[in-house]
This record gives structure tokens, sequence and C-alpha cells, in this order.
């Protein structure tokens, strides 16, 4: 195979969750995503669902050999103040994100998901 004619493409992280009402709520509810689908092989199996927002997809899995909880993910975004803006006004009660410059010159918005998965969205400011 000829390594100079490939291209790799965009990624979806698969986040582990426990609890889907709970992930909905976060994902959904306070970040903003969209549910685009669910899947599950039989009734009282482990749910797998795709989120997205924009042009990020994300993968939400009970499933317990798929992912380990405890993940960390860095999203860009733009206009990470009015990102943050909107989370804070919100109210989540499990959920306050600061904003923070960073060493490397990123403005950044970090949240936890209820099952340990850390976010970053960061804006980089050149």
């Amino acid at each position: 195979m000829d390594t100079n004619t490939f291209k790799l493409g965009t990624i979806t992280p698969i986040l582990r969750i426990f609890d889907v009402p709970k992930a909905k709520e976060f994902y959904v509810g306070f970040l903003g995503f969209t549910v685009d689908w669910e899947h599950t092989f039989e009734e009282n199996f482990p749910l797998y669902i795709q989120v997205s927002n924009g042009g990020c997809i994300l993968h939400l899995s009970e499933h317990h050999g798929d992912c380990c909880p405890g993940a960390a993910i860095r999203i860009q975004a733009d206009n990470v103040k009015a990102l943050h803006a909107s989370l804070l006004a919100q109210s989540y009660k499990f959920a306050r994100p600061g904003l923070e410059k960073t060493p490397w010159n990123s403005l950044e918005v970090q949240v936890t998901d209820p099952f340990g998965n850390r976010i970053v969205f960061y804006e980089a400011n050149d």
C-alpha cells in the first residue's frame, strides 16, 4: 500500500456512560447536543447512542467492552466565550465551568460528565 495516497478522516470518540437519562440530561440538555440515533441489540441490553452538535459527533456507550470511563477529549470550538456564557446561563447544578487562558495560548472551557469523562472545548488564539 502506498502511504502517500490515503487521507485520514474525522474521528468519533466513544465515551462510556452508565445511566442513559443522566447522559441525555448532560449531553443534550446541558451541552446542546442532539440525539441522532440509538441502538440496542435486544431489550434490556446496553444502549449505544450517537449525539452531535455542528460538526462534532460523539458516541456514548453502555457496553463495558467499548471503552473505559474517565476519558479526556478536546473539541475545537468557535467563540468559546459564548459557549462558556451559554453553559453558565443554564444554572446546571452539577457543573459551573470556568474559562481558562492556557500557557499554550488557547482559551478553554472544561466540563466533566457524570461518568468521569473530561471534555475540553478550546479555541486556539494564534
